[in-house]
């Protein structure tokens, strides 16, 4: 390479080092001021409710003052109200506005925004189109179970649909002509509308094999919670709230099922979309177990440590091929990298005095 040329390197280097810096830093910046505006809009509620609570507590006192011995009547306890809300009244509005304000900018108003519109298309034709049933599915299994959700997929995908093509077009209308524009243009679309799905398979994936690390863990948890005497629900919530760090996905998992049980759902229907997410058996068997450990009750001491057992032997198994499959593979890393540095020890130098000797007969 020319001087120039390595020069021309080093500032693209340099500038790219640069930006990373500026980026970081207006990332730091941006938590920062997150930071302050959630402060701010906790110590203004804070504020209003302490506000709104004396001044309901001085009218409270005021009309049973002025009351008759026998009670305050309700027309004295709801003109009490109406005074209370007319002098909390300002001070309210001037709170939630100010906590309006301070929360609509940045990006998570965006989102809302975006994720508010794409929830407004999901029922139509197109949102059943473009967020079919399989992404769905894909956004339940890495843990999106929110119309939010689904609303900020269908958004992103039709972003990419719009915004890498123009980029694509743009960029390529000086160097492509003719039909060849017209494939640019047509790949960026197929991009922009697969990126988002293509991630989303990346995070899936990763999630299911987590599940299947996490699972033995899981059953031996739950053998011991339950058996020290805690009940079904408290030994969930348990591992809900306490081995978070160990169990990332299933108490995360576990947690979504906690609420919509405390929503008023039996526990096979909070369950069941564990059961079906992830397509594991295993992890459908000890579904089906909880749900009749909660339906009839009875000990599950036993029937977990076999089950335990038998992961652990199936995990040995999947261990043993993952290994047997790696050497398969480093076989052709050695032969293309270590046999030749072995031939070269080992034959160098005989084939260097056979070529002197060659060299010296000729002369």
């Amino acid at each position: 390479m020319q001087p120039t040329e390595l020069f021309a390197l080093a500032l693209v280097c340099a500038a790219t080092g640069f930006l990373l810096l500026a980026g970081l830093l207006t990332a730091r910046l941006a938590a920062a001021r997150r930071s302050a505006r959630t402060l701010a809009q906790a110590l203004d509620e804070r504020a209003l409710h302490s506000a709104v609570a004396a001044n309901a507590r001085g009218v409270h006192g005021s009309t049973a003052a002025h009351a008759s011995p026998h009670g305050a009547h309700p027309a004295g306890a709801a003109s009490a109200f109406r005074a209370a809300s007319a002098a909390s009244g300002p001070h309210a509005r001037g709170a939630s506005n100010a906590a309006g304000v301070a929360g609509a900018p940045g990006m998570k108003s965006f989102l809302e925004r975006c994720a508010d519109a794409g929830i407004r298309w999901l029922d139509t034709s197109v949102g059943r189109q473009v967020v079919a049933e399989e992404d769905r599915r894909l956004l339940e299994q890495c843990g999106f179970v929110d119309a939010r959700a689904r609303g900020l997929f269908l958004i992103a995908r039709v972003a990419g649909a719009i915004v890498l093509p123009l980029v694509a077009g743009a960029l390529g209308h000086a160097h492509v002509e003719g039909p060849r524009y017209v494939l640019v243009v047509i790949v960026a679309f197929v991009c922009g509308v697969m990126a988002p799905k293509v991630v989303l398979r990346r995070r899936a994936a990763a999630r299911r094999g987590a599940v299947v690390d996490e699972l033995p863990m899981l059953v031996d948890l739950l053998r011991l919670l339950q058996g020290v005497g805690l009940s079904l629900d408290q030994s969930l919530q348990v591992m809900v709230n306490d081995f978070r760090g160990v169990l990332p996905v299933l108490s995360s998992e576990l947690d979504i099922a906690q609420r919509q049980f405390a929503a008023g759902r039996t526990r096979e229907q909070s369950l069941s979309r564990l059961a079906s997410s992830f397509e594991n058996e295993d992890l459908r068997a000890v579904v089906r177990l909880l749900i009749q450990v909660d339906r009839h009750g009875g000990a599950v001491q036993e029937p977990l440590k076999q089950f335990g057992d038998r992961l652990r032997e199936t995990r040995r198994a999947m261990l043993r091929e993952r290994i047997g499959r790696m050497a398969v593979k480093m076989t052709g890393v050695m032969i293309l990298t270590l046999l030749p540095a072995l031939m070269i020890v080992t034959a160098g130098p005989g084939v260097l005095s056979v070529s002197h000797s060659l060299k010296a007969m000729h002369r």
